[in-house]
């Protein structure tokens, strides 16, 4: 049982960098998935990356690989979300999700996960 809690978000210019980081408010990530996931408005929820805690894989969304990077922060028991030269179109409310021995055919589905942070907003300005 996990209650991701996210942090991070704030109102930067194109360009620049910011990065995201996911802690649980209970319990651990041991053996779960943990996602990142972005949802703007008017448009439908969507994949950003995905990391096993325990490792064995990361995932990154194919439009955005060149630019984000998932990693796990051990001492701090944080999944991050390393986000590179930001554009207006990455503007969105951007979400940690945890899911318990999910499959890795099923790490890019938002559907597939269990526990779902309250969400950080990322605002990139032109």
């Amino acid at each position: 049982q996990v209650q991701p809690v996210e942090s991070g978000g704030g109102l930067v210019q194109a360009g620049d960098s910011l990065r995201l980081s996911c802690a649980t408010s209970k319990g651990t990530f041991n053996n779960y998935a943990v996602g990142w996931f972005r949802q703007a408005p008017e448009k439908e929820r969507e994949f950003v990356a995905a990391i096993r805690w325990s490792g064995g894989g990361t995932w990154h969304a194919d439009s955005m690989k060149d630019r984000f990077t998932i990693s796990r922060d051990y001492a701090k028991k944080t999944v991050n979300l390393r986000m590179n030269s930001l554009k207006p179109e990455d503007t969105a409310v951007y979400y940690c999700a945890a899911a318990n021995g999910l499959l890795s055919s099923f790490v890019r589905s938002a559907a597939r996960y269990d526990y779902w942070g309250q969400g950080t907003q990322v605002t990139v300005s032109s």
